[in-house]
């Protein structure tokens, strides 16, 4: 089969042929034909995880089929019993596993679900590590209600457009961060109420005409996670997904405390919020956004378009059959 492969730290990936992966008792092998880029794809080549061990397929989303039955891939691997946080074996495909940039792999049977009818493979192949992180960040750590005032942070992102998506689908108000005008622009006329663009240095002054934020899902840290508490509701929510602008700085107690904000991390998501998130899509009907297609053997394109982080929504890789 065709593979996409990583061959060493800060190499871009190569097409190769190998034998697939064997087929253990209780696993399935899915026929891929769509895998979608995330930005821990950029960080693994780049050598920011612990225990690398290369050469290795890369790549945690992915859809295809098994048999004649369209299906999509659950990349987060061994939760654990613990709802509330993953246990230690927890893992995510694609690393130190092969993953799904490749025209087989293989996966244990519970992480396989139907596609959607309505869907398109790549647009199916979009869902899963940035759909369940968003789900999991806004409802279940989030506690998001219809009505409330929702502040996502970088709305360029996969995860962000997923946070973005739902909060539509369920009644919230959303408000958007960017540091690019236009694709600030997109998300108000997909239904955004406004947004701010943190390299304004005149971003509080609207951010003071929101009414205040119940809740902030935020991907980036640093300065602005810590100016948007000012402008919280009491009672409101930070859930941080990622850290993108690192450190966050000069978080200042007070408005902590006489707001009573709670701050809170959220990573993937048990197998319950991956369910849940696939009843929640195909009751809404809601299709991700996608950016840019590569086919398979032009994958060091698409890391390196992930990389500028000039994407609105998932970049995609198209994989042929064999």
């Amino acid at each position: 089969m065709l593979a996409l492969r990583l061959n060493g730290k800060d190499r871009d990936p190569v097409p190769e042929r190998m034998d697939p992966d064997p087929v253990p008792d209780g696993w399935v092998e899915v026929r891929l034909r769509a895998a979608a880029l995330n930005h821990r794809d950029v960080w693994i080549r780049q050598g920011l995880y612990a225990g690398i061990r290369y050469p290795f397929t890369p790549g945690s989303d992915g859809a295809g089929y098994i048999g004649n039955d369209p299906v999509l891939i659950n990349p987060g691997m061994d939760w654990g019993s613990n709802p509330a946080a993953q246990g230690a074996g927890f893992h995510i495909l694609g690393m130190p596993s092969n993953g799904t940039f490749a025209q087989r792999v293989s996966v244990p049977a519970s992480q396989v679900y139907p596609v959607p009818a309505y869907l398109s493979m790549e647009e199916a192949a979009a869902i899963p590590l940035a759909g369940v992180t968003a789900f999991r960040a806004l409802f279940t750590r989030g506690r998001a209600r219809p009505g409330e005032r929702v502040l996502v942070t970088g709305i360029g992102g996969g995860v962000a457009q997923w946070v973005f998506r739902f909060g539509l689908a369920a009644g919230m108000e959303i408000w958007v961060t960017s540091g690019d005008d236009g694709k600030i622009r997109e998300a108000v006329q997909r239904g955004a109420a406004a947004g701010m663009n943190y390299k304004n240095e005149q971003w509080p002054e609207l951010a003071r005409t929101s009414g205040g934020f119940d809740l902030v899902v935020d991907g980036a840290g640093g300065p602005f996670a810590a100016a948007i508490l000012k402008y919280m509701n009491p009672g409101g929510r930070i859930v941080v997904y990622g850290g993108t602008a690192g450190a966050v700085e000069k978080w200042l107690p007070q408005p902590l405390f006489w707001k009573q904000l709670d701050i809170l991390g959220s990573t993937m998501g048990t197998p319950e919020d991956f369910e849940a998130m696939m009843a929640f899509i195909s009751t809404h009907r809601i299709a991700p956004v996608l950016d840019q297609f590569f086919p398979l053997e032009k994958g060091a394109d698409a890391y390196h378009r992930m990389a500028l982080g000039a994407q609105t929504g998932k970049i995609i890789l198209q994989i042929p059959d064999e």
